[in-house]
């Protein structure tokens, strides 16, 4: 079997939503330049809202395979839903060539739990209905309230973003007004022999950001500059949040969207991930704080959604 699982810690820096502006913005900025990983304290969600939308998430997932099959994507590349072990292979949005499925299920829902509109042209694919088990009614009603109340911390968040990108604070709400965000919970089985197999590959996050919470079972890490792997222990009083794609993008790459992975372990893992993006047609380009005169941007402009359907059609 291949030894992979060389591994350094890292503690993260934390961003305090209630703390004083001026240190959120420090933390803000260090954090997103040196790593592109911060925690962010679990209490900005209230603790019903969180703990109703986790359980709900645990429960249909511990349902028998046939039973969740029922809301399995209807067809391939449908973006919500139930994803089976082994039907995703997340290393594939890096870099083309043969990979390892990633050992995980998994239950995904849309925008749509922010409330209805109606799709604009384009929009049709990302504005796809989510899927929701008749066997867990209180599901759709708990993970509705949570994306509404992550979608609200994710304005705060944006907010210091932009202050500390020496940006006005409001700078980012016309690409955010109608963003295409979804979310996923996620089961990792136990897995005592798992060869060259991970639980979710080596990847980049393709929006703005994730809000992660998981439960108090190891296995993310993080790549480091020179390539090495550092695992990020887990911690139930705090969301790990970390950048994706589109914020390297607008940055020119002064924040970091790290490559991450989850790595196989002997016991069961759960997690539950709000992947923010900002609107379908919003054009992701290198924000004026972000180039020095003289230099050229390091990314092509690119259609937010678009990108997005791209990178996640070829994962499966």
């Amino acid at each position: 079997m291949a030894t992979r699982w060389n591994i350094g810690s890292l503690d993260l820096g934390v961003v305090d939503l209630d703390g004083a502006l001026d240190q959120q913005v420090e933390s803000m900025g260090r954090a997103c330049r040196e790593l592109g990983f911060f925690r962010l304290p679990i209490d900005v969600v209230a603790p019903a809202v969180r703990d109703d939308a986790w359980s709900a998430a645990v429960q249909f997932l511990a349902l028998d395979i046939d039973t969740k099959r029922v809301i399995s994507f209807p067809e391939p590349g449908y973006p919500y839903g139930y994803s089976p072990f082994r039907a995703e292979t997340l290393s594939r949005s890096q870099a083309d060539g043969e990979a390892q499925p990633d050992l995980k299920e998994s239950l995904s829902a849309g925008p749509d739990c922010g409330g209805s509109r109606t799709p604009r042209p384009g929009e049709e694919w990302i504005c796809s209905p989510s899927l929701w088990p008749d066997e867990v009614p209180e599901l759709q009603g708990a993970w509705t309230a949570y994306y509404r109340v992550l979608s609200e911390v994710a304005d705060r968040l944006l907010g210091v973003m932009a202050l500390a990108l020496d940006l006005p604070g409001t700078y980012f709400e016309p690409f955010v007004n109608r963003p295409i965000t979804s979310m996923r919970a996620i089961r990792y089985p136990a897995v005592a022999e798992p060869g060259d197999a991970l639980r979710a590959g080596a990847h980049s996050d393709y929006g703005t950001f994730t809000i992660l919470r998981t439960d108090d079972m190891a296995g993310l890490e993080v790549q480091d500059r020179s390539g090495g792997w550092h695992a990020i222990a887990p911690d139930p009083d705090f969301f790990v949040v970390n950048l994706g794609d589109t914020i390297a993008q607008w940055t020119n790459d002064r924040w970091r969207s790290t490559v991450h992975r989850v790595v196989p372990g002997p016991a069961e893992r759960h997690s539950f991930a709000f992947f923010h993006m900002a609107n379908w047609d919003a054009r992701i380009e290198c924000l004026p704080t972000c180039l020095e005169p003289g230099s050229i941007p390091n990314h092509e402009p690119v259609e937010a959604g678009p990108w997005l359907m791209r990178k996640f059609q070829s994962t499966v």
